[in-house]
């Protein structure tokens, strides 16, 4: 299994580095089809296959969809794990459309999400490397992997899968010859994702404008420098790329190239034919978002056993993402979530005692949450340590969520009635 050990929480500040890969999923599916729809040619109006497939179709139903951003590097096709690590599934947003409703819904998987994988020897159990899994212990299977995962976590079926790679990103915008985006403020990120661009419009090429929505530490100023602006970048180049390529008057030569891109860096389980119901259901939709997890959810869970969540029944230290399932299907009901499973559930608080040894705001904190708080002490250091009885992790996750600075470090303790919180 590849390493998977995050050094710092940094990542909170500068994760989801390859979420730009998004983009290209949702533009190809938007477009795809629906440019061959808009394309015609009015001396010969007959002439147009997707033209014929789109009046012969019956109406699209409510359909999910799973994107899937392979982090691999140079792999052979966008389904493999590469040649130099990677080879997970970095990027998960499941496509809802309701074309009654007339809305498509993207729903961010937390790639770090703790996910239970009782027949899996898997050290590091995160939702993502399912995708892994599939590639090399089941071979040709990284997709259907990841699919059968997201769909126990989020209790919606998934008809159609997609997935592409860095190239993919880097392809389709050189296929259509750029973007056109107002860079917000000077970007210098020289050791991640080499972004060096200055503020003002601008025409980017795939390179840079991969680096403009990977940008991990700007060294320059607040552009680009956290999740939440990184979500507002690609959210301008997604825009550029319908801009450019669902507007009719734009020029259609890139067309060729951009299905070139798709059929090189794109695997997915949909005919054209269902690319062109797709984009023609959802010409003009409302597109919203939503993200299934937030910095509050993630912590550092030190090595400890772990009954059930792999094959091994112990876990390696890592960050991961944890999750309130009931509160995620709370979310997703509205969708037609059946229910999420993640392979554990996090206890109500007023169950769980916690001995608090830190500075007075952490236990004011803990009891705003509903748990039973005594106070041991006055600890003053800045990191939070989160001690749980033995056999009780989820009853330490519980506390480590409702700190929520997602840089607490979970671990097994002595104490056999309590969670021990300190600061030393």
């Amino acid at each position: 299994m590849a390493s998977d050990k995050s050094a710092s929480r940094g990542r909170w500040r500068a994760t989801r580095r390859f979420k730009g890969i998004v983009i290209v999923l949702v533009t190809l599916i938007l477009l795809v089809g629906g440019a061959y729809a808009y394309t015609y040619n009015p001396f010969q109006p007959a002439s147009n296959p997707f033209t014929t497939i789109a009046n012969g179709m019956k109406p699209l139903g409510v359909t999910n969809i799973l994107l899937v951003g392979n982090n691999a590097r140079n792999p052979v096709t966008p389904l493999d794990i590469g040649t130099q690590g990677g080879g997970q599934a970095d990027i998960m947003i499941l496509v809802h459309i309701d074309p009654k409703a007339k809305e498509v819904t993207l729903i961010s998987i937390p790639r770090d999400l703790l996910f239970a994988m009782p027949n899996e020897n898997n050290p590091i159990p995160k939702i993502k490397t399912s995708f892994f899994i599939g590639a090399t212990q089941k071979p040709n299977e990284a997709a259907q992997m990841t699919v059968a995962a997201v769909e126990k976590f989020t209790g919606m079926p998934i008809q159609y899968w997609v997935v592409t790679d860095f190239q993919g990103f880097e392809d389709a915008i050189n296929a259509v010859g750029g973007v056109r985006v107002d860079v917000p403020g000077r970007i210098y990120d020289p050791l991640h994702s080499q972004a060096n661009l200055y503020p003002g419009w601008q025409t980017l090429d795939g390179a840079q404008a991969l680096a403009f929505v990977r940008v991990r530490q700007n060294t320059v100023s607040s552009a680009g420098s956290n999740d939440f602006v990184r979500d507002d970048d690609q959210a301008v180049v997604l825009s550029a790329l319908k801009d450019k390529l669902l507007n009719k008057k734009s020029d259609l030569s890139h067309i060729g190239p951009l299905i070139q891109t798709w059929t090189k860096d794109v695997r997915t389980n949909m005919s054209y034919d269902t690319l062109v119901k797709v984009a023609m259901a959802v010409q003009g939709d409302k597109m919203q978002h939503m993200n299934l997890a937030g910095p509050k959810d993630s912590m550092l869970l030190a090595d400890a056993p772990a009954p059930g969540l792999n094959r091994q029944g112990v876990i390696t230290g890592a960050y991961y993402d944890v999750v309130n399932p009931a509160q995620v299907y709370r979310i997703l009901r509205p969708y037609g979530s059946t229910g999420s499973w993640t392979g554990y559930t996090l206890p109500s608080p007023v169950t769980v005692t916690v001995d608090v040894n830190a500075p007075a705001s952490v236990a004011a904190e803990l009891r705003r949450a509903g748990f039973s708080v005594t106070e041991i002490g006055s600890g003053t250091g800045s990191r939070i340590i989160v001690s749980y009885p033995p056999g009780q992790m989820t009853w330490g996750m519980a506390v480590g969520q409702a700190l929520g600075s997602g840089d607490e470090l979970v671990q097994p303790g002595t104490n056999p009635s309590a969670v021990v919180v300190t600061a030393p």
